[in-house]
Formats: C-alpha cells, sequence, structure tokens
C-alpha cells in the first residue's frame, strides 16, 4: 500500500485539512504534503507521529478490510496484512481478519542499514519479540541492547525506543505489542 494516498485519502475522510492535521500532530504542513504526494517515505515513528493528529493507530491505517465476525483461525504467510511504512523495514500483521484484538502478532524484517527511525517512540503497553534471523539493535530509554538469533525482549512501551539492524545481513523478529493500536 503506499502511504501518501492513502494518508490522504483519511485525512479527508476525517475533514481535515493538511494546515490542521499538521497542527494537531506537532508537524510541519509541508510534511503532511510531501508524504501524500510520495516524495518522501516517513520512518515509523513519523508516520506514527502524524497518524497521532487523527488518532489513529498503524494497525488502523494499513487495515481497510472489513473484519469477519467468526475470524480465521490460520494464517498464511501471504495473508498477513503489511504495515509496512518505508521499503526497507517491512512489518506484517498475523491475523488480519480478527476485529477486536488485544495484540498485534507480527514478523518484522530489517534490511541491512534500517531502522524504524532517528526519534524513539513510545505508547502505552507492552512490546515482546525474538530474534529468528540476523542481528537487531535494540534501545530501550539509554540503553542499548544487541540482539542474536534466539535473544528476545520485553519492556514497557511507555519507555521511548527504537529498532535498528547496523549489520550487513538482514534481521527478522517476531514480536507482539499490547494494545494492538500501537
Amino acid at each position: 500500500m503506499d502511504v501518501g494516498p492513502r494518508l490522504k485519502q483519511i485525512r479527508k475522510q476525517y475533514g481535515l485539512s493538511q494546515r490542521e492535521l499538521a497542527k494537531r500532530a506537532g508537524v510541519t504542513n509541508s510534511t503532511i504534503s510531501m508524504i501524500e504526494k510520495s516524495s518522501v517515505s516517513p520512518s515509523v515513528s513519523s508516520l506514527k507521529k502524524v497518524l497521532s493528529g487523527i488518532p489513529m493507530s498503524l494497525v488502523e491505517f494499513f487495515d481497510a478490510e472489513e473484519k469477519q465476525n467468526h475470524p480465521q483461525v490460520v494464517y498464511r504467510p501471504a495473508e498477513r496484512l503489511d504495515l509496512t511504512v518505508s521499503g526497507d523495514v517491512q512489518m506484517e500483521l498475523i491475523g488480519k481478519a480478527f476485529g477486536q484484538r488485544a495484540i498485534a502478532f507480527m514478523v518484522e524484517t530489517y534490511e541491512p542499514g534500517t531502522d524504524t527511525g532517528d526519534e524513539p517512540y513510545e505508547h502505552q503497553g507492552e512490546e515482546c519479540g525474538m530474534v529468528l534471523e540476523g542481528q537487531l539493535e535494540l534501545t530501550v530509554d539509554d540503553s542499548v541492547y544487541h540482539l542474536e538469533v534466539g535473544d528476545g525482549y520485553y519492556f514497557e512501551s511507555t519507555r521511548p525506543h527504537r529498532f535498528r539492524n547496523p549489520h550487513a545481513e538482514r534481521c527478522v523478529i517476531v514480536s507482539a505489542t499490547t494494545p494492538a493500536n500501537f
């Protein structure tokens, strides 16, 4: 999904001008304009900041499909909801047809040299995950942790945090976040 046109569609759906959304989110009007024109690809933290002005979570932003009354139980890789903000950090939600989820369960892929953005982000809830492939650098508060295959993490999401892959090979993690509307 292209982030720019989707943001424009949602902004208009909520009856907001670019200027009003920028004011609410604490960003410049040109930031909103450049994202909507696909001139820039926002980081995860930047898009979350923009969406806070609506307010809307990343899951809600990317999940435009109707929910099923009796959702499926098994999800194949092709049935994951793509939450990718920029091309290098891929996030896929497992259980996209599950309506009122309490947890966001994801597979995240970080290509070499990518991260979730320059600014750490924070939100209500908890996060946990485990490295399945490669290595990951996790920053929580002012502490930097280096994780390898099999290493896991668990922390309160109210603490400023950031994910980064400074290594030459891609990193794949499986993660869970509560509440689901991160």
